[in-house]
């Protein structure tokens, strides 16, 4: 990825939205993303648990072809092999995923590639085996993922000290507490919950992009 290529990606994860179909109340996933990018959102993950992979692959291929309409990056939580099938933008794993290295040469040198960290070994290294960017959390507690660590500030700050790859706090982050997450080097915010459990998905996307926005620079 050239220097230009990591500029945008940087710029690109101000406002991370992570779908979560627990949340959809009679609508539609495809509708409700679409609520959000409206709102704002700059960079979109499709994470599934449940769903089987002819389906999870329908469902990924038309949710990338709307983000590309807004011009948001969008990759696949998880599932390295339909990231492929598909041509994702990117994928993004977790620790106890395939492991980054190996990731990297699965989709390339071109494709973006994310990864959890909770601890700045980890996160050296998953910057030395091809990450392009990391998701650190939990920041704050979270009732999203049932085994998510929780980090604490300090440590948020040196991870981000620590590598020149751009992270994204993720964890329990809403609108009301994402100020404190100031001056700790992150780039953005991911969150589920935060957006997709609100009633107005587009002005919650909105009102968070524009306080993201605002703790980044502070």
């Amino acid at each position: 990825m050239n220097n230009a290529m990591k500029d945008d990606l940087k710029n690109s994860l101000l406002l991370y939205a992570v779908t979560d179909r627990h949340w959809l109340d009679g609508r539609s996933l495809y509708d409700v993303v679409r609520e959000s990018l409206d709102g704002g959102v700059t960079f979109l993950q499709l994470r599934e648990k449940d769903l089987d992979d002819e389906n999870f692959y329908e469902e990924a291929v038309r949710l990338q072809d709307m983000a590309r309409e807004y011009g948001v990056p969008f990759v696949v939580n998880d599932n390295v092999e339909i990231a492929v099938k598909m041509d994702a933008d990117g994928v993004h794993v977790g620790q106890s995923d395939m492991e980054a290295g190996d990731v990297r040469a699965l989709i390339g040198p071109d494709k973006i590639l994310g990864v959890s960290a909770q601890t700045v070994e980890q996160a050296v290294l998953a910057e030395k085996r091809g990450a392009d960017y990391l998701g650190v959390g939990a920041v704050f507690p979270t009732g999203s993922k049932d085994d998510a660590v929780e980090v604490r500030h300090e440590t948020l700050r040196e991870i981000c000290s620590a590598v020149s790859i751009p992270v994204v706090a993720i964890g329990g982050i809403t609108y009301e507490n994402t100020h404190e997450l100031a001056g700790s080097g992150i780039c953005g915010i991911a969150v589920i919950s935060a957006i997709y459990a609100q009633k107005n998905i587009k002005e919650a996307a909105a009102a968070l992009k524009k306080v993201t926005a605002e703790t980044i620079d502070a």
